[in-house]
């Protein structure tokens, strides 16, 4: 019985990092449709690996504007330097990514390789090299190699087709276990545009900016500066509120494209303007999606943790508290090893550099209160609080008693899975 069990099983399939899938992965994953003004190809290069898609191409209508937020690393990578000097421009025509290497901290070398893909992209797209933005995923250190990418840009070209959301999500994925896309649709004064996203990440991920890489593109007719207000606001409780290790990349990159190339709607001028709430408001959902599959990929999770801090003397104060919280290594192990360790939360706080007082502190998992008032809640359940920290899901409520600041942020617990994956990154 058991052989044949065996026998008819579904074998499961390998993640192109190799790595066993999250059980917090989506069951299924969400069809992106064409968007006006966007062709993708993708393209085993052999950055690092051989018969891997290591190279993502997104051909961009003219016309097309583009926002971006990166990483506040101060060894950040070549291709993060190359689109922070090139935004302020505003349009864009081709975006590059690879995988496989993080073109970061290779020097004069690094540099003119971008310069290289660059030129050679605006030559074959005919468009100016500053309208051709870049990203690089991958390891740090090692020379990028840019002939491997400029060899297949013109095959790139030519093979661009409006429907290759899926595989241009797999192409920028390194220790990913799954890819990671999202889709919706908002209006703007009545019209409907669509909105289509995707991105990478799984360890290094920290605020702020998060090694993670996304890019979101709509085909609304938005100016950059209005693109740039709604993602520096939307990026804030989303990507620069998650952690799976505390580790900021060198890579970190958002980039938000409108190729304007949808169905006409009324001119925007300010991203204040209310004939733009629906659109911010799907927008920032879009990210929140994107940012919580990057948590649930993390190195080696098994379970997602949510921490909401209240009652802080304000919300930078309640952000560092729960920061702190996310970050503890003893804390995610605790919770990894189904142990409400409530304990460990409070020397987090107590960690945290901001204020707080012992006997108004409060704290829950699930909804069972652990902690109050200066020592265990008079009510503590051992059992419930267990079974509060068992599931996929686990909820942090750290309430300070001290004034109205509050945060929310997403972390995972962690494994040893985190160890095997990080220990043999390299080898």
């Amino acid at each position: 019985m058991a052989t044949a069990a065996k026998k008819s099983a579904k074998a499961e399939p390998v993640p192109k990092s190799g790595h066993r899938l999250s059980p917090l992965a989506p069951k299924t994953q969400p069809k992106l449709p064409p968007l006006a003004g966007v062709r993708l190809a993708t393209v085993a290069a052999g950055i690092r690996y051989q018969q891997r898609t290591d190279v993502m191409l997104a051909l961009l209508a003219p016309g097309t504007q583009v926002a971006g937020v990166f990483t506040t690393s101060k060894t950040a990578s070549a291709p993060v330097q190359w689109c922070q000097r090139n935004l302020k421009q505003g349009s864009a025509r081709c975006l590059v990514v690879n995988s496989g290497n993080a073109n970061a901290f290779t020097g004069k070398v690094g540099l003119d390789g971008v310069s290289e893909i660059a030129q050679s992209a605006s030559a074959i797209v005919g468009c100016k090299p500053s309208e051709v933005f870049m990203a690089s995923t991958g390891v740090i250190g090692e020379p990028l190699p840019a002939t491997k990418i400029t060899a297949v840009l013109q095959g790139l070209v030519e093979q661009g087709a409006a429907g290759n959301w899926n595989a241009a999500a797999d192409a920028i994925m390194t220790t990913d276990t799954y890819s990671k896309a999202a889709t919706t649709t908002a209006t703007i004064d009545g019209v409907k545009v669509t909105i289509n996203g995707i991105a990478k990440g799984s360890g290094m991920i920290a605020p702020d900016m998060a090694t993670m890489l996304s890019f979101v593109f709509t085909d609304a007719s938005l100016p950059a500066s209005v693109l740039q207000e709604c993602l520096s606001a939307g990026v804030g409780p989303s990507f620069n509120s998650i952690t799976v290790d505390s580790d900021t990349s060198t890579s970190d990159t958002l980039m938000l494209f409108a190729t304007g190339k949808g169905a006409k709607h009324a001119p925007i001028a300010k991203a204040s303007d209310k004939k733009l709430v629906d659109f911010r408001r799907k927008l920032d959902a879009l990210l929140l999606d994107l940012a919580l599959q990057v948590v649930k990929d993390g190195e080696g999770a098994k379970k997602l943790i949510r921490i909401d801090v209240t009652g802080a003397e304000s919300d930078g104060a309640a952000k560092r508290i729960a920061l702190a919280i996310a970050n503890s290594p003893l804390v995610k192990t605790a919770i990894a090893g189904n142990d409400a360790n409530w304990g460990r939360i409070v020397m987090a706080v107590g960690k945290a550099g901001e204020k707080a007082d012992r006997d108004q502190l409060k704290i829950s998992i699930g909804g069972q209160i652990l902690a109050e008032k200066g020592a265990r809640a008079a009510k503590y359940n051992e059992a419930a609080a267990t079974k509060a920290v068992s599931g996929r899901e686990v909820e942090i409520a750290v309430d300070l008693g001290l004034g109205k600041g509050a945060a929310r942020v997403w972390t995972c617990d962690l494994t040893h899975g985190y160890i095997d994956i990080n220990g043999s990154y390299r080898s």
